[in-house]
């Protein structure tokens, strides 16, 4: 299987969003630019949000202008949370794809956007529009999409009632997000075969959370799924600010990265920079 047909997605944002301590601009930048070099599809580099929600990422227009890519095939990819994070993206053109976090669970999406399910129904249809009129695509995050915490009602019909409504408006690239770590091999193998067969037109991905006893199977179930898309962070750094728990982070890259190499699969990544990346990263996360 050859490197386009997997798509890694490295995801510095997720990992750096929820320190205490701000990350001076210039490092986080020479962080990206490692990980630029490597070799990913992608980089969830940064985010348009309000920065009283997410002050590390008030600087993201400063990161943005100090990227090199002039020698990278990486696309980069922000996260917005509103049509005002939305506008403020695509004024950008070196950013590829916009992200929104379509949370299932409604308690959820009133807690991560200040808004309804229904209202961030009308933000991504807003976003698919200004993304067409300025040549990006839409990535949307089905957020909580394994369960929540908050007993707000979850099953697989629920998720693939979101998942028809959003390949509906015209979504292409769909992610599984598990916000909180309650995904488990067993759901994760009954739910992701049947969403990529019934939207086999569209780009189905898995954004998963894990404590490190877990993430192995978890990558595992997600490959035997057929997923060809994953998003995961370097050493497994990071989580969601807004629904805290220190030892659910991200799925770590270096993990998904040997899985893959040990199925055989070809992901033409310069690992020399990888390295460089993993010894920069204790400057930023300790």
């Amino acid at each position: 299987m050859s490197q386009n047909n997997f798509k890694l997605v490295e995801c510095p944002r997720d990992a750096m969003q929820g320190l205490h301590e701000f990350v001076p601009t210039v490092i986080k930048a020479e962080y990206l630019n490692l990980l630029l070099q490597v070799g990913f599809d992608t980089l969830d580099f940064g985010s348009f949000v309000s920065p009283k929600a997410i002050p590390q990422m008030a600087d993201t227009a400063e990161v943005l202008a100090q990227l090199d890519l002039s020698n990278t095939a990486t696309k980069l990819l922000a996260i917005v949370a509103n049509l005002r994070g939305v506008e403020d993206a695509v004024k950008h053109t070196a950013i590829d794809y916009l992200g929104f976090p379509f949370s299932i669970s409604e308690t959820f999406q009133q807690r991560n956007t200040n808004s309804s399910i229904s209202q961030s129904l009308n933000t991504v249809e807003e976003m698919l529009s200004l993304c067409a009129k300025s040549n990006k695509k839409a990535v949307v995050y089905l957020s909580m999409g394994f369960g929540n915490p908050y007993g707000d009602e979850w099953n697989y019909e629920i998720v693939e009632k979101w998942a028809d409504v959003l390949v509906g408006k015209g979504v292409e690239i769909l992610s599984l997000a598990d916000t909180v770590g309650v995904s488990t091999p067993k759901k994760i193998e009954a739910i992701l075969p049947k969403l990529i067969s019934r939207f086999n037109k569209t780009e189905i991905g898995i954004h998963l959370h894990s404590n490190p006893a877990e993430r192995l199977e978890k990558i595992q179930a997600a490959y035997h799924s057929g997923v060809k898309r994953i998003d995961s962070a370097l050493k497994g750094f990071g989580g969601c600010p807004m629904a805290a728990d220190d030892l659910t982070g991200n799925i770590a890259t270096e993990d998904v990265i040997s899985f893959l190499h040990d199925n055989g699969e070809n992901l033409n990544l310069d690992m020399d920079k990888w390295n460089e990346a993993m010894a920069l990263s204790g400057k930023i996360f300790g």
